[in-house]
């Protein structure tokens, strides 16, 4: 099935020195791509490359010196992509000695950040199932890449919040180093925390409001049942002002050297039948959940761009029964118009599930 070039799409891409790739190039001419091979060839990495060259950093590694091939020094990505009709065109490259530059239609983005949202991507990849088991840390940094893909303004407002942050934490440890309290400068630091954190805050619960009827709507079209999942999101911002909170907790604060409490902390609570989901969900339940999740992204992506994400499937067979696995995949690539990447170690696998839900797909076996 060829792709509606109206919508959004990567055509080419080409990798040099990135992870297991020393020089090599890939077309997409159809809507939805199986890559298939055995482990470690490098089919999540070219979906990770394709990432990249979308978030200008790696999907797995917080390094860009963990993304440069092993005995080479830096790395260049250049992807062709149609969008709405409009041809562009991306380049990335990490210099030898660490310098990494962004260009887009041939003008060097001054901003990384500015780019982030432009082509708008999700990921699923099986240890994604952290942000159903793991910590807030996780659950946190997925709200706040949705959020950053939607809306430029707050990822500007989250990078000075952290920044300020730092800046607080570091004044903490050195009034615990050197016994003294410079009241004034850390009043100044709690507003101008205070002022980024409530924003976010504010930013984060509007989101929530219509996020929640998004996952319980693709929980039930994947796992085709009654349960509804429910998602809380957890901040103490929802009893007392953040002014008030960095009061309240400043001895604690300067006794622990760090700051305690903020919507660094917050977290969204994962519920099913009154229980929190990790402790009583199966496997199938917790995969489940997480494909709801993801899925509730693209759709508020898709809502708020106009046309479909990017969605890049890693090895999604694992830990998923031929019922849901079917009614997932249905969604995925037949009532979805946006392109799709797949991955999996058996191409056979790959075509016997799409002849299933009669979708044509372009099969890349590596090897």
């Amino acid at each position: 099935m060829p792709i509606n070039r109206q919508l959004f799409s990567i055509r080419h891409i080409s990798l040099t020195q990135f992870r297991n790739y020393g020089q090599q190039e890939f077309s997409f001419p159809q809507r939805v791509i199986g890559l298939s091979g055995p482990n470690g060839i490098g089919k999540t990495n070219l979906l990770d490359a394709i990432y990249y060259l979308c978030f200008t950093k790696s999907y797995f590694s917080r390094s860009d010196a963990g993304s440069v091939q092993i005995g080479s020094q830096g790395f260049r990505l250049e992807g062709d992509w149609v969008q709405q009709g409009q041809n562009h065109k991306t380049v990335c490259i990490v210099r030898e000695n660490g310098k990494k530059e962004l260009w887009v239609d041939q003008e060097q983005c001054p901003k990384f950040s500015s780019h982030i949202g432009r082509f708008p991507i999700v990921f699923i990849a099986p240890d994604d199932v952290i942000l159903i088991t793991g910590g807030s840390e996780e659950r946190r940094r997925f709200v706040d890449t949705l959020l950053s893909q939607l809306d430029p303004e707050y990822l500007k407002i989250l990078i000075r919040y952290n920044k300020i942050l730092q800046e607080r934490n570091s004044f903490l440890k050195k009034a615990a180093e050197t016994q003294h309290t410079d009241t004034a400068l850390l009043e100044i630091l709690d507003h101008q925390l205070s002022v980024s954190g409530t924003v976010i805050f504010t930013e984060r619960q509007k989101f929530m409001a219509g996020f929640l009827p998004e996952v319980q709507h693709f929980y039930a079209v994947i796992t085709a049942s009654a349960e509804k999942p429910v998602i809380a999101y957890a901040s103490p911002l929802l009893e007392r002002s953040f002014d008030e909170l960095l009061l309240q907790n400043r001895s604690r604060d300067l006794a622990m050297q760090r700051t305690s409490s903020g919507i660094h902390r917050d977290d969204l609570e994962l519920k099913l039948n009154d229980e929190p989901f990790k402790a009583i969900a199966s496997q199938g339940q917790r995969k489940s959940l997480l494909f709801a999740l993801k899925l509730a992204e693209f759709n508020i992506l898709k809502k708020a761009k106009g046309f479909p994400p990017l969605l890049l499937l890693d090895d999604i067979f694992e830990k998923l029964d031929e019922t849901r696995m079917h009614n997932l995949l249905h969604w995925v690539c037949r009532e979805n118009e946006g392109q799709v990447f797949l991955t999996d170690t058996h191409s056979n696998r790959i075509r016997e599930v799409m002849g299933k839900i009669n979708v044509a797909c372009q099969m890349i076996e590596l090897s």
